[in-house]
């Protein structure tokens, strides 16, 4: 038998002690994943609720004070599909559209594309080739009120992931939020600030010329400008990060040909109706 002050029988309790350990985290990271997932879906949710308006139009609050069967509630006016962003055509199934995961398809050189937009480049290395966009339509009806594009770009000491809504004339904002970043609190995380948020709400996002235009300003944005909104104080860097992502992703490269074709169809759609009515 050996001694307690041995080294033998130190080691073979520290072995034990790190066996169990690693035991009780594996069995815990596996049985909370579930929840973890679904406490990722519920703050994406939330967020999407917050770009769209949906939540202080019907509640008067923000999405993070909502009761889960109100954010369900809600949700009923949101749905989803895959787009191809080169072609700007819907592709995939069900099944596909509820697995998909942006930050893997971004991060696969079979599912992504290298970024060199040498105009508008949010700083990131690839982007995926089929983006998960979102639609708020009124319950029973097919017409589009808002589309929400999933959007993301390098701030200060990472990445920023959010997204953007815009409403049914597709070249007006009517929000911007982000779910996930690295932002310093007070400087660049004002990002999550309310009242930063709400300036996006009427903001154009692109010039006559139909280039992107959308942006953070270097201080108070002025009051004629309609592509502006206000500088995050003390953050340059993220400013020009959001700014960078936003008009990223308005472009070409990004969403710009699937809302051109998007914008075609609403248009055609809306005149075949009209032509209906006396």
């Amino acid at each position: 038998m050996q001694q307690r002050d041995s080294l033998g029988y130190t080691l073979g309790v520290a072995a034990v002690l790190c066996v169990v350990c690693s035991l009780a985290v594996s069995t815990a990271a596996v049985s909370l994943r579930g929840r973890q997932e679904a406490n990722v879906k519920l703050d994406q949710q939330k967020n999407i609720l917050d770009a769209t308006g949906l939540a202080i139009g019907e509640y008067g609050v923000q999405a993070n004070e909502l009761s889960a069967s109100e954010i369900d509630k809600l949700n009923a006016y949101v749905s989803a599909k895959l787009v191809d962003l080169q072609t700007g055509e819907y592709v995939g199934d069900d099944a596909q559209l509820e697995k998909y995961n942006l930050v893997e398809e971004a991060a696969n050189p079979d599912t992504s594309v290298p970024i060199e937009n040498p105009v508008f480049n949010p700083g990131e290395p690839r982007r995926p080739k089929v983006m998960k966009v979102y639609f708020v339509k009124k319950p029973g009806t097919d017409k589009i009120l808002q589309v929400v594009l999933p959007v993301y770009g390098k701030g200060l000491w990472g990445t920023l992931y959010g997204y953007l809504a815009l409403k049914s004339d597709l070249e007006t904002i009517q929000g911007l939020t982000f779910y996930q970043h690295k932002e310093t609190p007070g400087l660049g995380g004002e990002v999550d600030n309310p009242r930063w948020k709400a300036m996006w709400d009427g903001r154009k996002l692109y010039d006559p010329s139909g280039q992107p235009a959308a942006m953070v300003f270097k201080g108070p944005a002025p009051k004629t400008d309609e592509y502006a909104v206000d500088g995050l104080s003390g953050a340059t860097i993220t400013s020009r990060g959001v700014t960078n992502l936003i008009r990223y992703w308005a472009s070409d490269d990004g969403y710009g040909t699937y809302l051109s074709k998007l914008g075609k169809e609403m248009n055609e759609g809306t005149s075949s109706s009209n032509e209906g009515e006396e």
